[in-house]
């Protein structure tokens, strides 16, 4: 329950109103890694701009790359620097701007190779403006849910995510790429039909995401900003060495940081290995990606209790073992039907996979030090980031075959999973004295 005895009705209501706000602002980014990255654009991408599938993805994935390594290098100082500054949220809208104007941007990328250049760009700053955008949005976790419901509110968001992204992508199925609106008079042979649910993802943002700014809790200004970069990157060096005496946390962020990359090939990628491999077209593309959300959703759902009443780390291990199973049978699978009934079953896992890896650095590390960690944590599914993205272009572009690709994601699961399981969620958040560590 929400409720607390020791609360007035005021403040229930309050905290009610705040969770349904922080829930609902997943509801509204979900969209653009959703449609614009893995389902639609990414396969409009290589098969109507570059038009030549291998070529194509490994453009993509090169662009991918270099996005990660930008989120990697910058996460931790940003994370570190608004921690001084305080006011999470002006950093939020600020990111959340910059990733709306760039998934416009991506209407004008026509079905011509001139436009490579731009939805390269475009994608790129989108794609880093949203991963810094959800790592100041973890960070506000802590201040908007009770300690007891930090699980299920984790999994409640991600899961009101992947309902957010069904509809989304139901809307641009049904209202644009199947039954494009007479009124709006697009021309198929230049895929504005396509084209334009970038304006879909982008005004889906802006109206879902107001009221996050309005209802949940900010944390007040404590030093300028200007002020706040010098003792900011201070902060962070002492953090780094801190974190020796927390040594679940960095072995977590390690493991996560592995495994992260192998759901990253699946995010960016998924759509394209559809269509290429398989030969999903458009209409079937999102509908693939409709019902692989709903079990998603459904996953994070589920999870979220179960983390709640057995712990974070089986959860994620849990996860892992589903997704290294189900990714294998996709592999192999040359049989449409086996496809389907593989890829929809692993969606399954993946909503637990990133909620309760969430869930489980909130568990594990002292609440002082929490908005540096979710820091090292973005940094930890970035830092190596742009090795998924190149291992599986240059893998696909050796290969002459996307499967060879895909099957870096289950290897980079498979480290990670042998990585978690050294991992204490009782006993890691527990400082250790240098005496401790050096015996």
């Amino acid at each position: 329950m929400l409720s607390d005895t020791a609360l007035t009705p005021q403040e229930r209501n309050k905290k009610k109103r705040a969770i349904i706000s922080w829930c609902l602002f997943d509801w509204a980014n979900s969209p653009h890694p959703t449609v614009i990255v893995t389902f639609l654009f990414s396969a409009y991408f290589s098969k109507a701009v570059v038009d030549d599938e291998i070529h194509g993805t490994f453009l993509w994935g090169h662009a991918l790359a270099i996005s990660g390594v930008v989120v990697a290098i910058l996460s931790p100082f940003l994370g570190a620097i608004a921690e001084q500054t305080g006011h999470l949220k002006k950093w939020i809208l600020c990111f959340s701007v910059l990733a709306i104007s760039a998934t416009l941007t991506l209407w004008f990328v026509t079905p011509s190779q001139a436009s490579i250049p731009l939805a390269l760009i475009a994608v790129s700053i989108g794609v880093v403006s949203f991963e810094f955008t959800n790592l100041f949005y973890n960070a506000t976790l802590i201040s908007v849910s009770p300690a007891h419901l930090v699980g299920r509110v984790s999994g409640w968001g991600w899961g009101t995510g992947y309902i957010g992204a069904i509809i989304c992508l139901t809307l641009c199925l049904f209202g644009l790429v199947q039954n494009p609106p007479q009124f709006l008079r697009l021309d198929s042979e230049l895929a504005e039909h396509i084209r334009a649910t970038s304006v879909i993802v982008g005004i889906w943002w802006i109206i879902f995401g107001w009221p996050f700014f309005i209802f949940c809790p900010d944390t007040k200004c404590t030093t300028p900003l200007i002020q706040s970069i010098k003792p900011g990157l201070k902060s962070l060096q002492n953090t780094l060495k801190e974190l020796k005496h927390y040594p679940s946390i960095w072995v977590f962020l390690l493991a996560r940081m592995i495994y992260a990359d192998g759901l990253l090939i699946l995010f960016q990628f998924g759509g394209i290995y559809a269509a290429g491999t398989f030969g999903l077209d458009f209409s079937e593309l999102l509908v693939f990606g409709i019902f692989m959300n709903i079990s998603a959703g459904f996953g994070a759902f589920v999870f979220g209790w179960i983390d709640d009443k057995f712990g974070s780390k089986i959860t994620v291990i849990t996860s892992l073992l589903g997704l290294i199973i189900f990714g294998s049978a996709i592999l192999i699978a040359t049989d449409i039907i086996l496809f389907w009934l593989a890829g929809l079953t692993m969606s399954f896992f993946i909503g637990p996979a990133q909620a309760s890896s969430r869930t489980l650095l909130s568990r594990i590390t002292p609440p002082s030090i929490q908005i540096k960690m979710y820091g090292l944590y973005s940094m930890s599914g970035k830092c190596t980031s742009f090795l998924g993205p190149m291992l599986f272009g240059w893998a696909t572009l050796l290969f002459e075959s996307q499967r060879a690709g895909m099957a870096v994601a289950i290897i980079f699961w498979i480290i990670g999973l042998g990585v978690l399981f050294f991992v204490r969620e009782d006993y890691s958040s527990r400082k250790l004295s240098p005496n401790h560590l050096s015996k």
